[in-house]
């Protein structure tokens, strides 16, 4: 077996800027494309296949990201066409130009099922008021009354930012192999930080296009949302990391969607376990007094919480403490107003295996 590095390494040394093309591999080509964020970009990676590219993620769905698709096209690719595109998981940096490009081409769109099904389901959510499970689910949570403003306001964007979907797709799932031009890639499906992330691993070329499901420098959002309050995403992305650190070779290199691509995927897997480890270490310490969703984020985010990032913030926060939940670690309760107050139960509790109290969903 390769012996893993202390440290992660960054074998390719430069980077494409934004919106320009530089080749990493053979018949593979490293797209970035600009997000409207503190995370500024998004790599997609462009992949030769028999008759031209297929493309892996595929960015927002803005006058600007389709601007820089038409300028790769021409300057990059010479307009040779696109025979397919992959879509690891439903977020919009990924998805959001995909129904774009398929249409475009007249091409298969290649990507999970899940991811498929609930990406279509949250577009249609666009112009459709908040529902009440929504606001109840913030309310519980603490939300104030303009944090519950704001997120009506903001209910249904996701569709402003993602093309609809093809009315049609071909699945990919745990365990297949597709051939791209001369390669073979196997799918890994990761969990926690969507439903069914889809991550590309080529053995021949030793590397793995991971999406969100292995980032350099920063942990991807695990969170719990309305449409499935009770949740416990935490418990799926720990063992998808675990997975992922029992199949990938300590040498392969990680074509992450944000950062550089690297070699040390053994290392940074075991980082992002040890971080969610931390934080619900730190959980435990500050539940010891009834706190509510919005009360714990000093356990768990180094970074400050505004209303930008509330609503992710919260999601995960949720998740954390559903984790303890479900591993009867904690109990919840409810005041008047309908808020979750959740608290570690004592040691001899959990020893008796007391049930905890749940959330009434």
């Amino acid at each position: 077996m390769t012996q893993a590095p202390e440290a992660l390494v960054y074998p390719l040394g430069a980077r494409p800027e934004t919106g320009e093309v530089l080749d990493i591999a053979p018949g593979i080509k490293w797209l970035r494309l600009p997000l409207p964020f503190q995370l500024d970009h998004i790599n997609v990676w462009l992949l030769e296949d028999d008759d031209g590219w297929a493309i892996v993620d595929t960015g927002l769905f803005t006058n600007t990201t389709r601007e820089i698709w038409k300028h790769v096209f021409d300057r990059y690719l010479d307009n040779a066409p696109i025979t397919r595109v992959f879509v690891t998981h439903l977020h919009p940096d990924h998805a959001g130009c995909a129904g774009w490009l398929a249409r475009k081409f007249d091409v298969e769109l290649w990507m999970p099922r899940e991811e498929y099904l609930l990406c279509r389901v949250l577009v249609a959510d666009t112009g459709k008021p908040a529902p009440p499970e929504g606001l109840r689910f913030y309310s519980r949570a603490g939300f104030a009354a303009d944090d519950l403003d704001r997120y009506m306001e903001h209910f249904g964007a996701f569709g402003r930012v993602v093309s609809p979907l093809p009315e049609s797709y071909r699945q990919l799932h745990e365990g297949m192999k597709v051939r791209i031009g001369e390669h073979e890639w196997e799918v890994i499906v990761g969990r926690g930080h969507s439903p069914e992330h889809a991550c590309l691993h080529c053995r021949e070329l030793n590397l793995i296009i991971a999406g969100d499901q292995i980032l350099p420098t920063i942990s991807s959002n695990v969170s719990v949302y309305p449409t499935e309050p009770a949740a416990n995403p935490l418990d799926r992305w720990f063992d998808s990391l675990r997975k992922f650190r029992e199949i990938l070779p300590a040498d392969v290199l990680v074509l992450p969607a944000h950062g550089k691509p690297f070699v040390g995927a053994h290392l940074r897997l075991e980082a992002l376990i040890a971080e969610h480890e931390t934080g619900l270490t730190r959980l435990r310490e500050i539940c010891r007094e009834p706190r509510r969703a919005l009360d714990v984020f000093p356990a768990l985010f180094k970074s400050r919480i505004t209303d930008k990032n509330l609503i992710m913030a919260a999601g995960e926060a949720v998740s954390h403490l559903n984790y303890l939940l479900e591993n009867g670690e904690m109990s919840v309760s409810k005041d008047a107003e309908g808020v979750n107050w959740y608290q570690v139960l004592s040691q001899k509790a959990v020893r008796s295996g007391q049930a905890p109290a749940r959330p009434i969903s």
